[in-house]
């Protein structure tokens, strides 16, 4: 744990950086919080917008119980206390794309309470703590660059359903702020309760980022706005710690205040001051009533969650003797798992690991492809796995025989038929393609035992004259015997 939370160096000595995130994750629901509107993502400009939406005098809101249930089943996955009474209250502010003038949300008492995820962060694992989760309405959309002169507001977002889940301060550094973020989504991936598509905003960061002594009382925070990419909440912790520690190294004060990063330069600039809660002048909201839950009604939903990350994480290793690294990136999105748990059914499951996460995802990064879209299905890998184990072919032989299968989407048996490819076990046939290439290197024979080198060079020579197909552990057994090694 010492090695992760290394302190930052600078010129007056060490500094502790302090993260909390504020995640704002768009509910997984066909329909508004308060209305019948479309929440899809791509609609044409104002078209999903309803009367409610839209603030029409003497229009009331009706609470989405689909998307209660959905902030309950996440609630549930963060190991998070669920609060049988909550209410909504009115978040006062005023903005273009605000035509209430307030944003319905939750203050004092959030529909989850505190939880907390593990994260995995350079092989070891920390504890995140999260303060609460609450349910809020989201606002619409500013837009600007449509015409040098005019603004523009599109009402399409207005009324979707938000679920903000505030962590503790419990980051760290930028590397942890980085994967805790990358957790949570898999998590909500996993529950079906956010798509997490970052690039339609369905998933975003507000960044808080304090420095201090060691030990020391906490800094005054700053709050970068609206991260929607992992690498970004990463750029932005290390630009904003770097940017605090300067200021005060050179005898200034951090103000506490609202930033925005720059994805250009990877850096933060001031926005405005930062608000307190009595800026927002919270109240109950008079519309709707506090939401009371049915306990019954939540252990039915506890009861239908599915096996999350860190339980399947945890199995993996269990089951299948990997290490905590090959086990997290297995378990990190729900596709990736459920392939590996098919080629690994039956079989070794280090191996298959290994050709899961190192084959079969490298090819997939390198030519753009998701699982669903792979030409090579769990079960095609599985079959090349068997090959190997029951030596029908060498493990080199099987990435060209991958190779081939990822082309042309081929059953790895009739590929290993079809050209030739099944591997010389017969010792009689080894020994004589061994004896030639001692034969035609006499010299390097004699000098073997004094350069211990040359013996890889002979299994090269070997491998090559039987092109590739040569038991290497049969070639390297009669070698040595050969050569009186």
């Amino acid at each position: 744990m010492a090695e992760l939370r290394k302190l930052l160096k600078g010129e007056t000595g060490d500094w502790e950086v302090v993260i909390g995130l504020e995640v704002h994750a768009q509910v997984a629901s066909k329909s508004k919080l308060f209305s019948g509107a479309s929440a899809e993502y791509g609609a044409g400009p104002n078209e999903n917008v309803s009367l409610v939406d839209a603030a029409m005098p003497g229009m009331l809101p009706v609470i989405n119980k689909f998307c209660v249930e959905q902030a309950v089943k996440t609630g549930l996955g963060l190991n998070a206390k669920i609060n049988l009474w909550s209410r909504f209250d009115r978040k006062n502010y005023f903005y273009p794309d605000l035509p209430q003038g307030y944003q319905i949300s939750q203050y004092k008492d959030p529909i989850v309470g505190e939880g907390s995820i593990e994260v995995e962060v350079e092989g070891e694992e920390i504890s995140v703590g999260i303060e609460r989760l609450h349910l809020e309405q989201d606002a619409g959309k500013s837009i600007h660059d449509l015409s040098p002169k005019d603004s523009y507001v599109d009402l399409n977002r207005s009324g979707v359903a938000l679920m903000e889940i505030v962590s503790k301060p419990d980051m760290r550094s930028a590397d942890e702020a980085a994967a805790y973020f990358s957790k949570l989504r898999t998590i909500l991936r996993y529950l079906g309760t956010c798509d997490g598509n970052m690039e339609e905003g369905s998933m975003r960061a507000d960044v808080n980022v304090s420095v201090r002594r060691p030990g020391k009382k906490l800094g005054t925070r700053t709050e970068t706005k609206n991260i929607n990419s992992i690498r970004y909440v990463k750029q932005a912790v290390e630009y904003e710690a770097r940017r605090q520690i300067e200021v005060i190294e050179r005898g200034g004060r951090i103000d506490q205040e609202t930033r925005l990063f720059n994805v250009a330069t990877g850096e933060t600039r001031t926005m405005r001051s930062k608000e307190d809660a009595h800026d927002y002048r919270y109240f109950p909201d008079p519309d709707l009533l506090p939401l009371e839950l049915d306990p019954a009604w939540v252990e039915s939903i506890r009861k239908s969650l599915p096996e999350l990350p860190d339980a399947k994480k945890h199995r993996f290793m269990k089951d299948y003797g990997l290490t905590l690294y090959d086990a997290a990136v297995l378990s990190q999105d729900r596709a990736k798992a459920d392939f590996f748990e098919t080629v690994a059914k039956g079989r070794d499951g280090k191996l298959a690991a290994n050709w899961v996460t190192t084959e079969f995802f490298g090819a997939l990064n390198k030519s753009g492809k998701e699982i669903a879209d792979s030409p090579i299905s769990a079960a095609q890998l599985g079959k090349l796995i068997d090959l190997i184990s029951d030596n029908t072919i060498s493990g080199r032989i099987a990435k060209d025989v991958f190779a081939i299968m990822f082309e042309t989407g081929g059953d790895p048996e009739r590929i290993v038929e079809e050209r030739g490819l099944k591997q010389v076990t017969d010792s009689g046939a080894i020994e004589k393609a061994i004896d030639a290439v001692i034969a035609a290197n006499p010299d390097q024979a004699r000098e073997v035992k004094e350069k211990p080198k040359t013996f890889g060079w002979f299994v090269g020579q070997v491998m090559k004259a039987t092109g590739g197909k040569a038991n290497p552990a049969a070639v390297n057994e009669i070698l040595k015997k050969k050569l009186g090694l």
